[in-house]
């Protein structure tokens, strides 16, 4: 009897260790596709006035792409914004950066009104997509 339940419980653990190998390679695949679709959005960054800084890829189960982009606070007054999103709103992942710049500019200014430098913005794409905005160089991260 002991001897069925340990050759079902084998059994049991091979099939899980198989499903678990088949989603993360799946996982992983999106995730690489992901990365691809966003390797199109940074050159069009760039026409924008935010420059590549760094560049940086986690190679993991779920691998992720991290990009630090700078730019001038000068290019980016809300009325520039607004029109930025104007002629970006059917990208949505460029779209998601400038309402993230925008949003993070207009909680600045009611904090302080000072623009400290650099505009930092931080993308890291992996199956779930993060955009940070830093107005000045954070100390701790």
């Amino acid at each position: 009897m002991i001897d069925k339940v340990q050759k079902a419980l084998q059994e049991a653990s091979l099939y899980l260790k198989e499903q678990a190998g088949s989603f993360s390679g799946t996982a992983r695949d999106k995730a690489y596709q992901l990365i691809d679709d966003w390797l199109a959005v940074f050159p069009k960054l760039e026409n924008y006035g935010l420059r590549m800084n760094s560049c940086a890829l986690s190679a993991a189960i779920s691998p992720a792409l991290e990009v630090e982009m700078l730019g001038d606070h000068q290019q980016f007054p809300p009325e520039r914004l607004d029109e930025i999103i104007q002629e970006i709103k059917t990208d949505t992942a460029l779209l998601s950066v400038f309402k993230t710049i925008r949003t993070t500019y207009n909680i600045h200014r009611k904090i302080n009104p000072i623009l400290n430098e650099p505009l930092i913005v931080k993308i890291k794409v992996r199956l779930s997509p993060e955009i940070k905005v830093y107005v000045g160089e954070p100390l701790i991260e």
